[in-house]
């Protein structure tokens, strides 16, 4: 699998704009990716690689859903599944496209990668998966199967670049911060994107009477997707999960208003503050 090491990765813009269409490719491999908005799909039919057989993954947000949300798909012609999923889907407001460079992929190529990445997106879980129902994995020869989970490496390497993150695993660093309250006790760190609660941590059941409303409703997000889950009369974080910022994590914990950067402690007793902004 992928180890952190440099990478040279060429964007191209097609109409100039940093908000519209995007090619990325990592120089010295065989895959490229197509991002577009949705607003743009007709002007993205011109680009070539869209119509390969290919793997694609359709981006948005809920109001309802406290992570934002992904579809992946496989089609011999992505162009083709995304006008379907145009007519069909409401929550998707960008799409990546990933096929290789000479459209080399088979039907089953691409199913094998539908099939991974959707156990990936799963097990990681970054977003929430729009997909209804799983992916049947095809049969393929070990040799194939072998150099397509090299070009899942490129792939999530190629959708973290452009702003997705959906395959990096949320534990980075072994610097660990630590959360103490009444009935509450967590563990996590800060990446790149936020800060980790680790899976195991406590968090109280009631929240402060002076919780502001968006504390609660926060809480109740995490509870709906069964990140948090009950446990002898307190609420147990049943996965990591990922929060914008300290603070977040830190009401998330104690169920009142808290200063993450000064609540979350090393085991020195140093706080995040102290060591990350002083």
């Amino acid at each position: 699998m992928t180890n952190n090491r440099p990478q040279t990765i060429q964007i191209f813009l097609p109409d100039g704009s940093p908000t519209s269409i995007k090619e990325a490719e990592i120089t010295n491999r065989l895959m490229k990716a197509v991002l577009f908005p949705r607003n743009k799909l007709k002007e993205v039919a011109k680009r070539e690689l869209v119509h390969f057989t290919g793997v694609y993954f359709l981006f948005g947000t809920s109001e309802e859903e406290a992570k934002p949300i992904v579809y992946i798909g496989e089609g011999e012609d992505c162009y083709t599944r995304i006008q379907e999923h145009n007519r069909s889907k409401d929550f998707w407001t960008h799409c990546v496209i990933i096929a290789t460079k000479t459209d080399e992929y088979t039907k089953t190529d691409a199913k094998f990668l539908e099939h991974y990445c959707i156990h990936q997106a799963e097990t990681i879980g970054r977003y929430v998966l729009y997909n209804n129902t799983g992916s049947k994995k095809p049969s393929l020869p070990e040799t194939r199967e072998y150099d397509l989970l090299d070009n899942y490496d490129t792939l999530k390497v190629l959708l973290a670049t452009l702003g997705y993150p959906l395959f990096e695993e949320k534990r980075k660093s072994k610097e660990l911060f630590y959360c103490k309250g009444k009935d509450a006790k967590a563990k996590g760190e800060l990446t790149d994107d936020g800060f980790v609660v680790y899976q195991g941590g406590v968090c109280t059941l009631k929240e402060s009477p002076k919780a502001p409303e968006w504390i609660i409703r926060l809480r109740k997000k995490l509870i709906d997707q069964e990140v948090l889950k009950q446990e002898e009369g307190v609420w147990v974080f049943q996965k990591d999960e990922i929060f914008n910022s300290p603070s977040a994590a830190a009401v998330a914990v104690l169920g009142r208003p808290a200063n993450g950067w000064t609540t979350w402690k090393d085991r020195n007793g140093k706080t995040l503050d102290e060591l990350k902004r002083r």
